[in-house]
């Protein structure tokens, strides 16, 4: 069955779109929905199946609702955040918005068209006239993947988001004076909320919304997202390099262009790509090939170069093996360090993480940031073995994983933010403390 989705508030044009859609056969169904909200929460599940969008702008509340009904443009903001499925026509009268829709859907690549509401039958005639247009010209083209067990994954990369944010949070609480900031570790004294995240957050979010959506990482959809994140907060902290990328995108560059041009070619070797990886170990856990071919490409959009993506590979790996390992009592110990090395490419990150392999557990994380490093030069081999030796060294205690990772100080932000995904699918949701999640700003919809 075809499904044509359509937002309308209005009973007697809700008639006349049944009416019209009758017109086109028995293998076309409608679904409808009265208010922006509801139908963002549900129009998903009918995305493999949608033949034709077609959105009113202007929504007034149904008898009885009590809340706002929201507007059309807030479901063109959504879909533009998603892979193009099928046509979306627009059919209000609200000409100024009717065009900021069009506008939003047509820089995401969705095929859309206005209809405007002109004359008594302006359903039956032109609106069906266009909607047949549509339908000949263009297929679904739902590009989505969801495995049977996709809940479950799911689950546990919103597990390892949450871990993730919070240890974002917090380090970046210890970016203040250096007394300040060591007196609060050595007494292991809480920064004050609110904990603001920062790009880590914000990118490793569109993480997972791809995930939920697509069941993979579908590239061309992370880097719009990524795009569109940056453009409406560029001031969460991301790098010059990240600055320049995600505006090339938004402005409509190919992200294999701008990423690739960067740094005479070589592409950024950061720490980027890492940080917002680990919900995706956590969401492949049980298919090792598959962790590593999706963190490469959920790196490749803004990391061209291959030690960039070989840190965003280990983050994924080791959060498997965590997620693996759920049930079971971790202990500290260099294995998730092993397995990781057992896989990953040998670029530069591989082989400083060799060097991990020395060094006791026992060990003070400062004294171990001296030779891992502890992200001070923003690049993947300079951050992600550190984390993981401070991941090693508390699998089964999320709160001592982070004072051990922020004693070192560096880019604390992210190094917080990736041993937090990593060793949080570990502890479960129970070893998250409340009152730490309350104190990370609220997450946005995924």
């Amino acid at each position: 069955m075809n499904s044509i989705l359509l937002l309308e508030d209005n009973p007697d044009r809700i008639t006349a779109f049944q009416q019209a859609i009758s017109m086109l056969g028995p293998d076309y169904e409608l679904k409808f929905w009265h208010d922006a909200p509801t139908m963002v929460a549900e129009c998903e599940r009918w995305f493999p199946e949608a033949a034709l969008i077609s959105l009113d702008h202007d929504l007034n509340p149904m008898p009885g609702a009590s809340g706002d009904p929201g507007t059309g443009l807030d479901v063109a903001m959504f879909l533009a955040e998603c892979c193009p499925v099928c046509p979306v026509l627009v059919h209000s009268s609200n000409v100024e918005r009717a065009w900021s829709m069009h506008n939003e859907l047509r820089f995401a690549k969705w095929a859309v068209e206005r209809v405007g509401p002109i004359g008594d039958d302006w359903i039956g005639k032109s609106w069906l006239s266009k909607a047949r247009e549509l339908l000949g010209a263009q297929a679904n083209t739902w590009p989505a993947r969801i495995p049977a067990d996709h809940a479950a994954r799911l689950e546990r990369a919103q597990l390892s988001l949450d871990g993730l944010s919070v240890g974002d949070g917090f380090g970046q609480c210890f970016f203040v004076d250096a007394e300040v900031a060591s007196e609060r570790i050595q007494q292991s004294e809480a920064p004050p909320s609110p904990w603001f995240y920062t790009d880590d957050t914000a990118m490793a979010v569109s993480i997972v919304r791809t995930l939920k959506r697509y069941g993979h990482i579908e590239p061309d959809a992370l880097a719009g997202a990524f795009a569109r994140e940056y453009a409406r907060d560029p001031r969460r902290g991301y790098g010059g390099t990240a600055h320049g990328i995600l505006q090339a995108i938004g402005q409509g560059t190919a992200w294999q262009t701008a990423a690739g041009r960067v740094f005479d070619g070589a592409g950024s070797c950061g720490n980027g790509g890492a940080m917002r990886a680990a919900p995706i170990g956590a969401y492949f856990v049980d298919d090792i090939p598959k962790v590593i071919s999706e963190a490469r490409a959920s790196a490749a959009v803004t990391h061209a170069h291959p030690d960039g993506q070989t840190g965003a590979i280990a983050i994924a790996l080791a959060t498997a093996w965590f997620a693996q390992r759920r049930s079971e009592s971790l202990r500290p110990g260099m294995e998730v360090i092993e397995f990781v090395l057992e896989h990953l490419p040998h670029t530069e990150t591989y082989y400083r993480l060799k060097k991990a392999l020395s060094l006791p557990l026992q060990l003070s994380p400062a004294t171990a940031a001296c030779v891992l490093g502890n992200g001070s030069q923003v690049i993947a081999s300079d951050t992600v073995p550190f984390c993981l030796w401070c991941a090693a060294r508390h699998p089964n205690d999320y709160v001592q994983a982070l004072w051990a990772t922020v004693s070192a100080f560096g880019d604390r932000d992210t190094t917080c933010a990736i041993v937090g995904g990593i060793v949080a699918v570990g502890v479960g949701r129970a070893g998250l403390p409340d009152d730490w999640l309350a104190s990370r700003e609220p997450l946005p919809r995924l």
